[in-house]
């Protein structure tokens, strides 16, 4: 078996490749962000970023194979997400990837983006200790996960309706921050003040969470009151959100007992949010587990992790995608 797996991630708008060793170490990645082909959409537009991954895709693989001056004889095999995710995006990265592994002879692994994000926290240094509470936000998933080990995912809650990165999204769109909106946000909430008293929807209704309600309540706020400022209203904001997520994590800490927390998924890379993570658990002696901040958004060497797991544990998946893919199914 070879000694590098070749990840390749495009669940949504980032073309993402890396190789990367058993050991979590990122020997090359090169991501190619779409902000500036989505930006006049307000989000991202599938079917431009299906042809952008395209155009994207072979030349990046060949460039980070180049730079590790790795070659296919090397590859233990590739990793490629297969859901969840956007229809079109993930086909590309999954034809991509069957082609190459029937070029090359090596075998290829279709991955949970989901458990992508939770195998980032082990990129470059081992972190995660068991039994674990996962609090994953990201632009497309909020859910809270129990792991009593490495191969169980006990599912304890999930979003009702707009993940919190998509609530991010859509409110810095509200106010005018363009894309990415959750980096934007968390700027203008460190000078702000929270003094609007936005909804904390379900923060003591069990593990599931809505984030409409909230989102709602900002363009209401926007519309209703000439005088806003943009920096309190982003504070505000921004303390609604990590409120809710906070409560929650609480529960969870006090009902399972894990030895860590680990919060992954771009919302992860929030100052705030990390703050008042940290602050939790230095309350509840629990261990926190962050990956650093360039591994929380969506990129390919969580996914080639993630193989590295699949290939210990003995998963088989298939190579078909999978938009609406769960945590529990490979």
């Amino acid at each position: 078996m070879g000694n590098f797996m070749l990840g390749i991630e495009t669940s949504c708008d980032d073309t993402s490749i890396a190789l990367v060793d058993r050991r979590g170490n990122v020997e090359a990645i090169e991501t190619v962000s779409q902000y500036a082909i989505h930006s006049e959409f307000g989000g991202v537009y599938p079917e431009l970023a299906s042809r952008a991954h395209l155009e994207a895709i072979l030349p990046i693989i060949e460039s980070v194979m180049a730079k590790a001056k790795v070659t296919p004889l090397e590859l233990a095999g590739i990793g490629v997400t297969r859901g969840p995710g956007l229809m079109g995006s993930l086909l590309v990265g999954l034809s991509t990837a069957q082609a190459l592994g029937m070029a090359w002879s090596v075998p290829v692994y279709g991955v949970n983006h989901l458990r992508g994000h939770i195998c980032s926290v082990d990129l470059e240094v081992k972190r995660l200790d068991y039994p674990a509470i996962v609090l994953l936000i990201s632009g497309g998933h909020t859910l809270l996960a129990h792991m009593t080990n490495k191969e169980t995912y006990e599912l304890m809650g999930t979003t009702r309706d707009d993940s919190v990165g998509e609530c991010y999204d859509k409110v810095a769109r509200t106010l005018g921050l363009g894309m990415p909106g959750g980096p934007a946000i968390d700027r203008l909430a460190a000078t702000g003040e929270p003094k609007i008293k936005f909804p904390r929807p379900m923060i003591k209704s069990g593990y599931e969470f809505s984030f409409s309600g909230l989102k709602s309540s900002v363009s209401r706020h926007v519309e209703t009151h000439k005088d806003w400022d943009v920096n309190d209203v982003a504070a505000s904001f921004v303390e609604a959100c990590v409120d809710v997520l906070s409560s929650k994590v609480l529960n969870a800490i006090s009902d399972k007992k894990p030895k860590t927390l680990a919060v992954v998924g771009g919302v992860a890379a929030s100052p705030q949010m990390r703050a008042r993570m940290k602050g939790i658990c230095d309350e509840t002696g629990v261990t926190l587990c962050l990956p650093p901040i360039k591994w929380s958004t969506d990129n390919a060497g969580m996914i080639a992790m993630a193989a590295w797991d699949y290939i210990d544990k003995g998963i088989v998946t298939d190579l078909e995608p999978s938009p609406n893919l769960r945590l529990d199914q490979a």
